[in-house]
């Protein structure tokens, strides 16, 4: 796991399987080629369909472009390309459109990709596919998860231990396991810091229990990123942790203005060099390393290995982690770091069992 080092409020922006907003437009937008990357002259092609957030979102989908980018510069051999998805209605064609176009590869990104995904592979029983962020069990299909819940434990412990009002939130895009994971385990965090340290410190937004909580029904809606912060913050929440796309950028932009008071973490990328503007608001960020995956999936089918079954990062091979506390490394005590490192340990020791049903197995 990565060092972790990192709020007043904080908010923890998880894109949970989902990507970060793309910047508004009309219709599909353009797929994109990296230089050279037709596939001829006996180039291993891989391509990739995004999720509805875009290629640049700062994020989840530019975390996987990144690793497809990653493999290319370490082997002339791979050529990469992507196609960008407007709407859900998109998948299906676009994962088609790269069967038919000869890819050696087709990787999709994205939970909400699974349905898509299995029924163009079933209908192409010879092609290659990938999946991020689902478990597609097909011989041709090699799946790509994340246990987020375990830093996401860790953010809610540190959270906790950061609140000075006594109660933090969460909220999410929408209401699948991609995104709970990351809420199951903030609320597991904050709950296990109040046994530990015998505090009362409230979740608002969720309760793993009943499975109850909000919801912005957007990745992508800024404003009401705003507005169910500005709410949560109404309520006394001085923690927010939003796995909402881009939807969660709107409660960053409120926490940065807090002076110091609300705080953001950032999830899936580390916050402060995919979205630089607001690294003052984020304690640190909950990371899935989706570049890595995709590069070692990418290079390894162009090396002629077999690409099937599946791969789980977590906090044990370093798939995923905490990323540093960057403006907020001497505002969080040094007793409370080094707890936050030892929940780690113990997690990746079996000393802390998560109980969240969203994780993948």
């Amino acid at each position: 796991m990565r060092r972790v080092r990192g709020v007043r409020l904080v908010t923890v922006l998880a894109v949970g399987g989902l990507s970060l907003a793309l910047a508004a437009g009309c219709g599909k937008p353009p797929e994109k080629k990296a230089d050279g990357g037709s596939g001829s002259g006996g180039q291993y092609k891989a391509c990739m369909v995004t999720d509805t957030g875009g290629i640049d979102d700062h994020s989840f989908n530019a975390s996987a472009w990144q690793g497809m980018q990653d493999a290319k510069k370490d082997d002339s051999k791979v050529a990469i390309q992507n196609t960008q998805s407007s709407s859900e209605q998109d998948y299906e064609p676009n994962l088609t459109k790269f069967v038919n176009a000869k890819c050696d590869l087709v990787i999709g990104v994205g939970g909400l990709m699974s349905d898509a995904l299995t029924k163009v592979a079933k209908a192409n029983p010879k092609q290659k596919f990938a999946i991020i962020d689902a478990s597609v069990d097909l011989p041709n299909v090699y799946s790509m998860q994340f246990n987020t819940a375990q830093p996401a434990f860790q953010a809610g412990y540190l959270a906790a231990g950061m609140s000075k009002t006594g109660k933090v939130a969460t909220y999410g895009g929408v209401n699948i396991p991609p995104v709970t994971i990351y809420m199951d385990g903030f609320w597991e965090g904050v709950q296990y810091y109040n046994k530990a340290k015998h505090k009362n410190v409230q979740v608002l937004g969720w309760n793993e229990k009943s499975k109850k909580g909000v919801f912005a029904n957007s990745f992508t809606d800024q404003n009401k990123g705003q507005s169910l912060t500005k709410t949560f913050i109404s309520q006394g929440a001085d923690i927010i942790l939003p796995v909402a796309g881009g939807t969660a950028l709107g409660t960053a932009a409120t926490t940065v203005k807090s002076g110091g008071k609300q705080s953001t973490i950032f999830v899936d990328f580390d916050g402060c060099v995919s979205a630089k503007n607001y690294c003052s608001t984020f304690l640190t960020s909950v990371t899935k390393g989706i570049a890595a995956a995709v590069q070692k999936a990418v290079e390894g089918g162009q090396q002629g290995k077999a690409l099937t079954g599946s791969y789980i990062g977590d906090l044990s091979n370093d798939g995923v982690g905490l990323a540093p506390y960057h403006d907020w490394e001497s505002k969080v005590p040094a007793a409370l770091q080094k707890d936050v490192t030892q929940v780690g340990a113990d997690i990746k020791a079996g000393k802390i069992t998560i109980t969240s049903g969203a994780q993948p197995k």
